[in-house]
């Protein structure tokens, strides 16, 4: 009597292994085209130092002789950074939208940080302001990373926005410490993990709770002024985070966005007014925000940030241009890394601000440009090394468009080094030599960008050779199969919901709210639990059809129809009906599954693995979307976020899926015991 329990036990354990080797080479496939599309970027460990200049012949005349000069002689001492989080260009420069003879239109965010144009028109040789343009994805752990590495993230990072890791590549904070300058942090404590010990001071405060305002501000503004004036500091960081949050919580046109760049605008007249003459004000957003106030993808309000550089002494030898220069926001890291006597990062791609290296002392347009070109020199020779390392390390670069690169390096630095030998008469020259290691700057970044975009069709077509591999044994007939029809219809409901709860797959339209749902005052420190809670938000409709997936089981008998059968029986003969009734009655539903439990088994496995079929279908469809599409304006805003969310839709289904046959599998066992328990009663 306990074969048959037995042999069943094994019927779906076997069914449950299978179906979980299946889910293995769907992962195995998305893994393999994830690392192709969504290249990560080799990080290299090296560090540049003072005592290993980055190329052959001599530094800059300027930093010879020296006290404490490096590869290039100091400009200024001190360096404070106020970071304001999604600092969007036209908060700081606002644009005019509207046209001769209209009325202006009225935001609430135009003209709250007037300072910073006052001070552009009062001491024009003392500050710039600049579009900086961010590279996506615009989240605030990979544009920090920018920010400090001049590096390119990749989009592959996004995902550990909410628990990243220690930066192993070499970066600014990592060279000042190195060169015994103090380093005071206050504000995001995304900081803190990213730089472990790196601060001889620090205040962090989390970050995490959007509806947050003010916290984080005020924070900083306690200790600030205080810690500025107390001098004990070579570096002082500050990261408010009351305008993203601002952003989240209300979005760029409320009237609390124009208190907060209020606030904002009050720091930085604070600031200017304590600078010494040693000491660079740099104000910069790290990403800008959408009309509704997110972040994430390469929208232009997205990749578009401010970024104002003042100094108490003449910085620059002009006056600024009417409308601001575009400039890439890794190019600070060079410029800052120069202006304050550090080598420049290894891993650095980012150019130079060569108007910031211009002799404002020297009447002489000639000395300027020799200045400019010593940096950009220097910066070429920094990234030339990086290339090489690079390349030796890893093949992920194009090798036509490195050589030729290269070659455009080692002509431009060759005119460099004759200029040095006769500087006198050679302005044309010397401009050309200034074109050409721009050139060369930004044709890198340039190559970077496109390689580090690159996938291997092989690892795509391995996706499809699972697909394939998943499809081969979900023809085989059987008395419950389950149509597909059915099956493709609950899958693109699971679509719909999706779509129908005000989800899209972009990452800018996540509900990050969700994570507070239950918790009003936040989560304290940890970030798993409002990350479950987000998660649960967005692919709730995908786990709740997945788990609901076997109930079509009963398709077959929701579909059949008792008229004919009805009819045939008041045709029949009345008088042989009384003498066969066993002849009519039919079982009823769920109970004709217990006439043939290996049959239903089967009809388990067939229905997950059709399932699986039509999921990987999309997902499928989604990697030839991004893989023919890959060099395509929108691959990052549309393609790839559309990939990601489908990959992780598909693992949140499959495994919904193993719990709801799992969960059939157990009821199915215990009515099967107790149907068995009920025939036995009857036999007695």
């Amino acid at each position: 009597m306990n074969i048959f329990p037995a042999t069943s036990r094994m019927q779906k354990i076997s069914v449950l292994l299978f179906l979980a080797w299946v889910c293995f080479l769907f992962y195995a496939g998305i893994a393999l085209f994830t690392s192709g599309f969504l290249l990560t970027r080799l990080e290299l460990t090296n560090h540049s130092s003072c005592q290993e200049p980055p190329g052959p012949g001599s530094l800059p005349w300027g930093s010879q002789g020296k006290p404490g000069a490096c590869w290039m002689a100091s400009r200024f001492s001190r360096l404070v950074l106020v970071l304001i989080d999604a600092l969007r260009f036209d908060f700081a420069h606002p644009q005019r939208s509207h046209g001769p003879g209209e009325p202006p239109v009225s935001l609430p965010f135009l003209g709250k940080l007037d300072s910073l144009q006052r001070i552009l028109e009062i001491q024009p040789h003392h500050a710039r302001l600049y579009q900086s343009k961010a590279d996506p994805p615009t989240t605030t752990m990979q544009r920090l990373k920018a920010l400090t590495t001049g590096s390119l993230p990749t989009f592959i990072d996004a995902g550990s926005n909410f628990a990243s890791y220690a930066i192993v590549e070499d970066n600014l904070i990592k060279q000042l410490a190195s060169a015994g300058r103090r380093v005071v942090f206050m504000g995001d404590d995304t900081w803190k993990d990213l730089f472990p010990g790196a601060f001889s001071q620090a205040f962090f405060f989390p970050s995490f709770n959007v509806r947050d305002l003010h916290t984080v501000d005020n924070g900083i503004l306690e200790h600030l002024y205080p810690t500025m004036d107390s001098g004990k500091w070579d570096m002082l960081i500050a990261h408010f985070l009351g305008v993203d949050h601002c952003g989240h919580k209300y979005g760029p046109h409320h009237p609390e966005m124009a208190k907060k760049l209020s606030q904002m605008d009050q720091v930085i007249q604070g600031l200017v007014e304590r600078l010494e003459n040693d000491t660079l004000l740099v104000v910069i957003g790290d990403h800008g925000m959408t009309m509704t106030g997110d972040h994430g993808g390469d929208s232009e309000l997205e990749i578009s940030a401010a970024l104002f550089l003042y100094s108490p002494k003449a910085l620059f030898p002009g006056a600024p241009p009417e409308e601001p220069e575009i400039v890439p926001q890794i190019s600070l890291v060079p410029t800052l890394a120069l202006l304050l006597g550090l080598p420049i990062p290894f891993g650095n791609i980012g150019e130079v601000m060569a108007e910031l290296f211009s002799e404002v002392e020297d009447s002489q347009p000639h000395s300027s440009a020799l200045a400019q070109a010593s940096a950009l020199h220097l910066n070429a020779q920094q990234v030339s090394r990086f290339l090489h390392a690079y390349s030796a390390a890893s093949q992920d670069l194009q090798i036509t468009e490195l050589h030729r690169l290269q070659n455009l390096f080692s002509n431009a630095s060759a005119d460099y080094q004759r200029l040095l030998q006769s500087p006198q008469g050679a302005e044309a020259a010397l401009q050309n030599v200034i074109t050409e290691l721009q050139q060369f700057l930004r044709g890198v970044r340039a190559m970077c960008i496109q390689s580090w975009a690159r996938f291997s069709l092989g690892r795509m077509s391995f996706l499809l050779l699972h697909l394939l591999a998943a499809g081969i044994p979900i023809t085989t007939p059987g008395p419950f199969t389950v149509p597909w029809q059915a099956v493709s219809a609950w899958a693109l409901m699971a679509t719909q919901t999706f779509y129908s709860m005000g989800h899209q797959p972009v990452f800018p339209a996540i509900h990050w709210h969700a994570a507070f749902v239950g918790f009003p005052e936040g989560h304290g420190s940890s970030t798993w639990l409002p990350a479950l809670l987000v998660g649960a938000n967005t692919f709730a409709s995908h786990l709740l059809f997945a788990v609901g997936c076997p109930l079509l089981l009963l398709w077959p008998f929701l579909c059949e129809s008792q008229g004919p059968r009805k009819r045939w029986q008041s045709l029949g003969n009345e008088a042989e009906a009384r003498v066969r009734p066993e002849e009519e009655e039919e079982p009823l539903m769920e109970m004709r599954l217990r006439d043939a439990p290996h049959h239903f088994n089967a009809a388990l496995l067939q229905l997950g693995l059709k399932y699986l079929f039509v999921l990987g279908i999309q997902i499928l469809a989604c990697a030839l979307a991004a893989s023919i599409l890959r060099r395509h304006l929108m691959v990052w805003k549309v393609f790839a976020p559309k990939f990601i969310f489908e990959a992780v839709g598909f693992i949140v289904s499959s495994v919904g899926l193993f719990l709801g046959i799992a969960l059939v599998m157990r009821v199915d066992g215990a009515v099967s015991s107790w149907f068995r328990q009920l025939v036995l009663a009857q036999q007695r």
